[in-house]
């Protein structure tokens, strides 16, 4: 997945100002930057959200542009996003709009019937700490925030990614919460060879899903990349340090 000189606005504010940022199969980056640097901006273009307009640059995956194809397209490619800000969404009964998801995405997976699928997404709900009793429940309906970032969780699994984007998903959750969610994409991301985008404020959820690079976006621009220390380097010493020193 590439980015490319990418301009992207909302009405007539320019958002983002020229960004590059790849992500290769298996690889995990990490987005950072303060409130307003174009970070959820990025997250949410690249799925196609009609509010966002790019008026310059591209987007790729697997060398195939995206630019003009609809979010659902995008998402035949392999493309998934974890909302920050999951929405409810009354009478979709969780597990049958999960089996569904996994018909129409049936990737390398051998699970016939509903039967057998119930058996396995049991058996994944319970490894996230995810209540089961929301698997009969509404679409994210009457659930926690963390309940609902453990079902974005889940959802990814069932959708087999090809490559997964996390718009924050690490706000608002306790540290058990946090190490399962991260640990079980790193397992995803190793065992499927899966690109990972990781939009974060923080180095904690870092801990568990380690990011091969780090970007970090100021006034949407990308002001600097590194290795895994510039995360931590970040936290310690905020945003600005450069301009401060």
């Amino acid at each position: 997945m590439q980015v490319s000189n990418l301009w992207v606005k909302i009405g007539n504010k320019q958002i983002l100002k020229g960004v590059e940022v790849s992500v290769n199969p298996g690889e995990v980056v990490a987005v950072m930057g303060p409130n307003g640097s174009g970070k959820s901006t990025l997250a949410y273009t690249l799925l196609g959200h009609p509010k966002y307009e790019v008026t310059k640059g591209e987007m790729k995956v697997d060398g195939k542009k995206i630019n003009e194809l609809s979010p659902d397209e995008r998402a035949g490619l392999g493309m998934y996003l974890a909302n920050q800000y999951p929405m409810a969404i009354e009478g979709l009964v969780s597990v049958r709009f999960l089996w569904q998801l996994y018909k129409k995405r049936q990737v390398g997976k051998k699970i016939s019937g509903i039967v057998e699928f119930r058996k396995w997404l049991v058996v994944e709900a319970e490894k996230l700490g995810l209540n089961l009793e929301l698997l009969n429940r509404g679409l994210n309906e009457d659930f926690s925030g963390g309940e609902k970032k453990k079902m974005e969780i889940l959802q990814m699994m069932v959708f087999s990614p090809k490559y997964v984007i996390l718009d924050e998903i690490d706000s608002g959750l306790d540290v058990d919460a946090l190490k399962k969610i991260a640990t079980t994409v790193k397992q995803v991301a190793e065992k499927m060879n899966v690109g990972v985008l990781v939009i974060t404020h923080y180095n904690r959820i870092l801990k568990y899903l380690k990011a091969d690079k780090v970007v970090v976006f100021e006034d949407g621009k990308v002001s600097r990349t590194g290795g895994a220390s510039l995360a931590l380097e970040v936290e310690n010493k905020g945003y600005l340090q450069k301009n401060n020193e």
